[in-house]
């Protein structure tokens, strides 16, 4: 069996089965996402492939190196797009940070209007063992050591990575032994990037036997150890947690009772139901929260605002909703939906003015804090309902209700 052949196996068992098509590639032209490409034809059908490369317009040779991978895919029989970053980089914050949310955010889009069942990037092990330099650096816990998942949705899009388990290595020799060329990134030498920081400590760390494999299957060992704790907490919950609405309720006591690193995985994954965060808060944020619980203070974080008491409520934070408006029948703060009961109504915010107009609000049981983010139906100024105020018999529900909760501690 040949080296290609053998990749290709391995690249198969990593995907899925059965597989997701049609299956959209991101390939800049690099060497990483040029073999990835090279590997899926021998195994997805061509009609089943669509490519995509994102011009980030940062070089000026990003123009000609799209035009490359568009004449090989031209060359393979495949359909190609380039996604340009229409608004680059305003020179304010973290230039690399800046470019892969705008690169991530393109191809979700191009997968949504092309219909892929999902996305295949070309990160190799080499990248998930930088990655894990780069987070020991910060003292990441047990989630950010186990690297980059293998797959992960974004914007609502599946993103696949198949060759985490690769060495840049492997892939290079065998574009070698295919006669095949790639384009070799400018900024891979820049000494600015940590990405680029943590490559070079990757190789002066050889002599004691630390390798990019080597590393990968420690993130992979890792999140083995992320996923049994993911389990805990969901099971946990379940004695500690309870949905009120769009609100988390949390038995003090019982929270108290948890091993800490699970306490601290539970109310991360209350923070991002309730608030919908993309990504969570920092290690030392949630600890505050955690104090916050203990010692009975208000607090708020992620968009999210913990109401002391027992139970303590998480709910969402007025300031964050304030001024997010959207018609009845779509997703309002991308968690609640409404049935319409006449023409132009839209939800928003109950707010102040709105929980004034709810006469029977504190009979819900519910503080003024939850309910002036809780959603709420309008027509023009005219309050039509707002239920978690006691207000009016219009259904507004939440996506996922109860059992979308659980389901999101063991998704994250």
């Amino acid at each position: 069996m040949n080296d290609r052949t053998g990749l290709i196996g391995r690249l198969r068992a990593a995907l899925p089965d059965p597989l997701p098509v049609p299956l959209g590639v991101a390939v800049s032209g690099g060497g990483d996402s040029v073999a990835l490409l090279h590997f899926l034809t021998g195994i997805v059908p061509p009609s089943a492939l669509a490519v995509a490369t994102v011009d980030h317009r940062l070089r000026p040779e990003s123009a000609q190196e799209a035009e490359a991978v568009a004449q090989l895919c031209a060359h393979l029989g495949l359909a190609h797009d380039v996604l340009v970053w229409e608004d680059g980089w305003d020179g304010c914050g973290n230039l690399q940070d800046a470019a892969r949310h705008a690169r991530y955010g393109l191809l979700a889009g191009w997968a949504r209007d092309k219909r892929l069942a999902a996305v295949a990037l070309g990160h190799t092990a080499d990248d998930q063992a930088e990655t894990v330099l780069m987070r020991l650096a910060r003292a990441s816990g047990v989630d950010g050591l186990s690297g980059m998942p293998a797959a992960r949705s974004i914007d609502g899009v599946r993103f696949l990575r198949p060759l985490l388990g690769v060495t840049r290595a492997e892939l290079r020799a065998c574009l070698h032994a295919a006669g095949l060329g790639w384009v070799e990134d400018p900024g891979n030498e820049n000494d600015d990037f940590d990405r680029i920081k943590a490559r070079r400590a990757l190789a002066a760390l050889a002599p004691l036997g630390v390798s990019a494999q080597g590393l990968a299957e420690v993130a992979e060992n890792l999140r083995q150890g992320r996923v049994a704790l993911d389990r805990f907490a969901h099971d946990a919950a379940r004695h500690v947690a309870r949905v009120d609405g769009g609100d988390v309720l949390l038995d003090r006591a019982a929270l108290a009772d948890l091993p800490e690193e699970i306490a601290r995985r539970l109310v991360i994954g209350v923070l991002r139901w309730v608030g919908d965060a993309g990504y969570p808060p920092r290690r030392r944020a949630v600890a505050g929260m955690l104090a916050a619980l203990r010692e009975r203070r208000d607090i708020t974080l992620s968009g999210c605002r913990l109401v002391a008491g027992d139970p303590a409520r998480i709910c969402r934070e007025y300031d964050a909703v304030r001024d997010t408006v959207c018609a009845a029948g779509t997703a309002w703060d991308g968690r609640w939906t409404a049935t319409a009961t006449g023409p132009g109504q839209q939800l928003r915010a109950l707010g102040r003015d709105g929980l004034a107009r709810c006469g029977n609000w504190r009979a819900t049981g519910r503080p003024r804090a939850a309910l002036l983010a809780a959603p709420s139906l309008w027509q023009g100024d005219r309050l039509v309902a707002a239920p978690l105020a006691g207000q009016g018999e219009a259904v507004i529900d939440r996506i996922g209700g109860a059992e979308g909760f659980a389901r999101s501690l063991l998704s994250h």
